[in-house]
């Protein structure tokens, strides 16, 4: 326990003992600025700009950035499909072009599909309609889905439209027959 406080004590004072100072450190708990190997390293070079900065200490590859590449996630949207005739046997049709001349606009999903899906909530007692992707008049969508809704469900429909996420949501499952019913509208 002795030995620890003694070194504290030439630590503190600056005194060295004569190991110490030729560079054959005692033990190896003593830091390394205690040698005589790093007290007479040369100094740095002050004919640099200091505000210069320092080169890169890497190698540029570009043949090895392909391996890079396939790691990277996909920012772009692949091209429309091609197809001799739509509906494709799955059902897919593209949008019309150019696009309808109405107030809002319902945008595809990333993968050209019609952005409606289902939401269920309160352990699945609870299903909802959303619509996703909508910009401009979101309020006169809105107002075209209370048209449109009734006649297929019945009742009127629980429409609820948030701005912030331009998004719409419908009380209950309507998702085949909104999904048809933008179809038909060129979206």
């Amino acid at each position: 326990m002795a030995a620890p406080t003694r070194k504290f004590f030439f630590l503190l004072s600056g005194r060295l003992p004569s190991s110490f100072q030729a560079g054959q450190c005692a033990t190896r708990r003593v830091p390394a600025c205690f040698c005589s190997q790093q007290a007479t390293s040369p100094a740095p070079d002050t004919t640099e700009d200091p505000l210069k900065p320092a080169g890169p200490d890497f190698i540029e590859s570009k043949e090895d950035f392909k391996w890079v590449e396939k790691l990277l996630p996909r920012h772009r949207i692949p091209p429309l499909p091609q197809h001799t005739h739509y509906p494709t046997p799955c059902g897919w049709t593209p949008p019309r072009d150019p696009p309808p001349d109405l107030p809002y606009y319902v945008r595809r999903s990333r993968y050209h599909q019609i952005p409606v899906y289902a939401r269920f909530t309160h352990q699945g007692s609870r299903k909802m309609t959303v619509i996703q992707h909508i910009e401009g008049d979101i309020w006169a969508l809105e107002k075209e889905l209370q048209e449109f809704l009734p006649p297929i469900i019945g009742r009127l429909p629980g429409l609820t439209v948030n701005e912030v996420t331009r998004k719409i949501f419908i009380k209950g499952l309507v998702l085949e027959e909104v999904k048809k019913w933008l179809l038909e509208k060129g979206f």
